[in-house]
């Protein structure tokens, strides 16, 4: 859990990478941070971005992600992202009746059997009934954590 009451921002980046055949091709990419406020998301995807990427690039969107939370993983191979959909169930106490709500998250994984594993190790610690609505790999790059830095051990990426 977050110490700050921080809300995610999902970014879209904007510049020249260069290929493995050494051309220049004009990329778009997907990252998530976590942030105050909209400015602030501005400035650290900013700052994040700057030790990746040599040049320039450019911010293309800045929006509040949808997710309640994100489940990390420590795994070495866990470098995707998936975004889940749970149903929280509950029984209304007039009607009696069964009541779902459904809540997102982004899930870290190397599969997608990883990614349900890792749901259900998180949620196994709860006491709420719930069930897996769906899972879906995400375009996201990276997740960058306030305070933290990213899981992912992979290299920059440089323009020549």
């Amino acid at each position: 859990m977050r110490s700050r009451t921080a809300i995610w921002f999902e970014c879209k980046i904007a510049y020249e990478k260069v290929m493995e055949d050494g051309l220049q091709k004009k990329v778009k990419e997907n990252y998530v941070v976590d942030a105050l406020s909209f400015t602030e998301a501005e400035s650290r995807i900013m700052e994040e971005m700057s030790s990746y990427i040599s040049g320039e690039f450019a911010i293309e969107d800045i929006k509040i992600a949808s997710y309640k939370e994100i489940f990390f993983s420590e795994e070495e191979m866990a470098d995707r992202w998936y975004k889940a959909k749970l149903q929280f169930i509950t029984i209304d106490e007039k009607t009696e009746k069964e009541k779902r709500s459904n809540v997102n998250y982004l899930v870290q994984a190397g599969t997608l059997k990883g990614a349900v594993n890792n749901i259900e190790s998180v949620m196994g610690t709860t006491m709420i009934d719930y069930v897996i609505a769906s899972v879906a790999e995400t375009t996201l790059m990276d997740v960058f954590e306030y305070g933290k830095q990213p899981v992912q051990n992979d290299k920059p990426e440089f323009e020549g």
